[in-house]
């Protein structure tokens, strides 16, 4: 988030009119004629900057400032400065033609500044082949005096990234024997300081002292980005700049097929030979440069894991190991996966990493490569990993949660490794409830991550109870928050709660007994304690003062999205019996959801178009689910609450309750969800002058009438019931109180499906077959065969419905 200030200086750059923008130009211009550029120039520059930058659109600068801006940004006499904004503001301008990088003369800063605006420009295969050549011209010779080959490599890790195969074998080896250099021969001694002198003492130069460790000892070995000096020579910022690279470098070009072959087939202890051979052929220099790269690489981790072992003397060398030890593990792994060989060596050392990290969750995010490498390569070593991926899923979501850049990256591990995970690692799948912690707290964040991870996570075993953990996502969020601030309570606010006395917040609900077993289910690590729990309704009362909270809101607008994969998921490989259980949960659920804004409407909303999903999938639920659905429908209550879902319910009893789909449907069970419905209709369309009318629909009136009619045909006993009420819907509509509640539109749309039906039902071989059609009615016979024909009969069925129009129903 910006400032206030910084928002203001933005919202005037995208806002500038054109006018003012061509004399600013006009201004810049100016300044840029000049010879001596002061502070009105860097001004200028960095408006300029921002102008072009505040837009997702490029603009088009005038031709003689962005002749001016080349000028400046390709002259080796420029000051940085000057250098540094020119760059800045060609990368976001539409594509300039700088001069050819090999016509180019100037030190390697002016080289690499040059560089970044023609990548900058696209990946042009020639432009990326031409800077890769200037570059690694650059980084082979030798630097003149007071110039740096450093600023070169960042530009070396942009070309690879944009084009890999822009470079040569003989370059690629090139700079792998360079790579070696820079890791592993650097300095051990300080770079040279000029003293600053003072009035008792004249300038001079101070002699270099010993690099040390962050502890403050004096090194002993090699020089890595965890030794310190008080200054630094030219290959100690070497050695810093392609340890950065290492991991891209080995990813795109170590790789040769080297130290692969067999490798599999052989034990531990052929392994632990292979390893000691390895070691000792590499301490000469006749291995390829790739595989010389891969054992310096591996050299400089080990190392760096070892001195990542020593106390920090400050804080910020301390956050500088973790973030070392990250790198080197993550190489080490690299490497491991090129050269198999290295994994027995590789593994004493990560395993003592373990040993010595598990504990301490300040360096969870380490953990998170440890378990990278134990994942790809325990088999390999035959090395127990149940130990890590327990640490790994059950501690880190639980505790760490509320970090954004670990639970981002938590989610990314969990989602690069889905296959091997759900097929190898037995925790993954029943540590759902953990897994969505993560989720719950950081719900915009990571909702895209999660919506490639969920499928994953659902099975026939956890279905259930996922749906239900899923429907409790923002009750888990309000669970996470409180106890969040109950652990950062004082002591002295912990005051004893008596059992006997209601709780008069969500807090104090969270540390009363009666409660506590609620919050202990909804807090689980992992799975299998049960699908839900029984006292829902009273969880939601007591979270009822947290629904407003901006963190619960936002989870609650995730979650439908969420609902929506399971159920595609789901619908992928469900059976008989777990669809009827997943509208068993439907039906239950739609009524017992934690109320904020808008989240029960847009829940039912996927509710409605699931159940007919699951309807198609396996008709005959309506005929084993029957108890259920009648009671569920024959609630008057659930029309008020949950219009939208109750219409799709009626709808799908009216369509799947058949014979045609169930033989085991019965007269009984038709006559039966008929008389329950149509009690319903009579008692939503009375009119009681004494009591107000409570509106209901149009959809709803029409929707029941229509299912109506429809049981009515496959049971011909009840066409004369359903005829005599259809009749009476016309005094209904046109009754004085019924009149003031519906418009004129709804009362012809009630009136026109009334007649409709009526006029079908008077014949009842053709309201059979309009009503409940046969379930061949989607092969395309029934639309192509001239016999049988869909719109053949719909043309008779018309005629008959318009010689009938003149009946008027009443």
């Amino acid at each position: 988030m910006f400032t206030a200030g910084a928002e203001s200086l933005i919202k005037q750059a995208r806002e500038i009119q054109d006018e003012d923008l061509q004399k600013f130009y006009t201004r810049v211009s100016k300044l840029l004629h000049g010879k001596d550029f002061g502070n009105e120039t860097v001004d200028s520059l960095q408006r300029l900057y921002l102008i072009v930058s505040a837009t997702k659109y490029s603009r088009a600068l005038p031709e003689d400032v962005l002749q001016l801006l080349q000028d400046l940004l390709c002259s080796s006499k420029t000051a940085e400065q000057f250098q540094a904004l020119s760059c800045a503001i060609l990368r976001e301008t539409f594509p300039c033609d700088l001069r050819n990088l090999s016509d180019e003369e100037g030190n390697s800063k002016t080289i690499s500044h040059v560089a970044e605006v023609t990548l900058a420009q696209g990946s042009n295969q020639d432009k990326v082949s031409s800077v890769a050549h200037r570059v690694l011209k650059c980084l082979e010779a030798r630097q003149p005096e007071g110039q740096s080959s450093r600023y070169l490599l960042p530009v070396l890790s942009k070309v690879i990234s944009l084009s890999p195969d822009s470079l040569t074998e003989d370059q690629i080896n090139l700079v792998s024997r360079k790579l070696v250099d820079w890791l592993r021969y650097a300095s051990i001694q300080q770079g040279v300081q000029l003293s600053s002198g003072g009035f008792f003492t004249s300038p001079r130069t101070r002699q270099p002292g010993p690099i040390t460790e962050v502890d403050g000892a004096v090194a002993a070995d090699f020089f890595t980005v965890l030794s310190l000096g008080q200054s630094y020579t030219e290959d100690q910022w070497m050695n810093m700049h392609a340890f950065s690279m290492i991991r891209k470098w080995l990813l795109c070009y170590s790789t040769d097929g080297s130290g692969n072959g067999d490798t599999d087939d052989k034990s531990e202890v052929d392994g632990s030979v292979m390893s000691m051979v390895s070691a000792t052929s590499t301490s000469s220099r006749l291995l390829p440069p790739k595989e010389r790269l891969r054992e310096k690489a591996f050299e400089y981790c080990h190392r760096l894991i070892e001195q990542s072992d020593r106390k920090a003397l400050k804080k910020s060398d301390a956050e500088l190991q973790k973030a070392c030890l990250i790198e080197a593990v993550t190489v080490m792994d690299i490497i491991c996966r090129e050269d198999p060989s290295f994994v027995y060596r590789a593994f004493a050392c990560v395993k003592a990493l373990y040993g010595r990290l598990s504990g301490d969750l300040a360096f969870s995010r380490a953990l998170l490569p440890i378990a990278q490498f134990y994942l790809n390569h325990s088999e390999t070593a035959a090395v127990d990993s149940e130990a890590v991926y327990r640490q790994l899923f059950t501690r880190i979501p639980s505790e760490l949660f509320q970090e954004p850049m670990l639970a981002f990256e938590f989610t990314q591990f969990c989602r690069v490794n889905v296959k091997v995970l759900r097929e190898s690692v037995g925790i993954f799948k029943h540590s759902f409830p953990n897994l969505f912690k993560p989720l719950a707290w950081n719900s915009p964040a990571l909702i895209s991550e999660y919506v490639e991870l969920l499928p994953s996570l659902i099975g026939p075993d956890t279905a259930i109870e996922i749906l239900h953990s899923l429907l409790d996502l923002p009750c888990l969020t309000a669970a996470l928050d409180i106890q969040l601030r109950s652990a950062s309570s004082q002591p002295s606010e912990r005051v004893p709660l008596d059992p006997s006395v209601k709780v008069s917040s969500s807090m104090e609900a969270f540390r009363h007994p009666y409660y506590r077993g609620m919050f202990l289910y909804i807090l689980r690590d992992e799975a299998g304690t049960g699908d839900t729990i029984d006292r829902l309704s009273v969880l939601h009362e007591v979270l009822a003062d947290m629904a407003d909270s901006p963190r619960i809101v936002q989870c609650a607008q995730t979650t439908p999205i969420l609902l929506q994969v399971f159920f595609n998921e789901a619908a992928q490989f469900a059976d008989e019996k777990l669809i009827n259980q997943l509208v068993l949960v439907i039906l239950e659920r739609s009524s017992l959801l934690y109320d904020i804004p808008n989240y029960k409407r847009e829940v039912q909303r996927v509710f409605s178009s699931q159940l007919l999903v699951l309807c198609k999938l396996h008709p005959s639920l309506i005929v084993e689910q029957c108890k259920e659905l009648m009671e569920f429908s024959g609630t008057t209550g659930n029309i008020q609450s949950k219009e939208n879902f109750y219409t799709h319910v009626v709808w799908a009893i009216g369509e799947y309750l058949s014979v045609s789909y169930d033989k085991r449907c019965t007269v009984e069970q038709i006559t039966a969800f008929f008389e329950t419905l149509e009690a319903v209709l009579f008692e939503i369309t009375q009119v009681r002058l004494s009591a107000s009318i409570p509106t209901y629909s149009p959809r709803v009136i029409t929707m029941l009438l229509t299912t109506l009619s429809k049981l009515a045909s496959r049971s011909q006993d009840l066409i004369p019931r359903v005829s005599l009420f259809l009749s009476k819907m016309r005094s209904f509509a046109r009754s004085p109180a019924v009149s003031s509640w519906y418009s004129e539109e709804d009362i012809e749309e009630i009136h026109t499906r009334a007649s409709e039906l009526i006029n079908l039902l008077k014949l009842p071989s053709v309201a059979q077959f309009v009503l409940a059609p046969s379930t061949e009615g989607t092969s395309p016979r029934w639309h192509r065969d001239t016999n049988t024909s869909l719109p053949l009969a719909m043309r008779a069925i018309s005629k008959v419905l318009q010689r009938d129009s003149s009946f008027s129903p009443g």
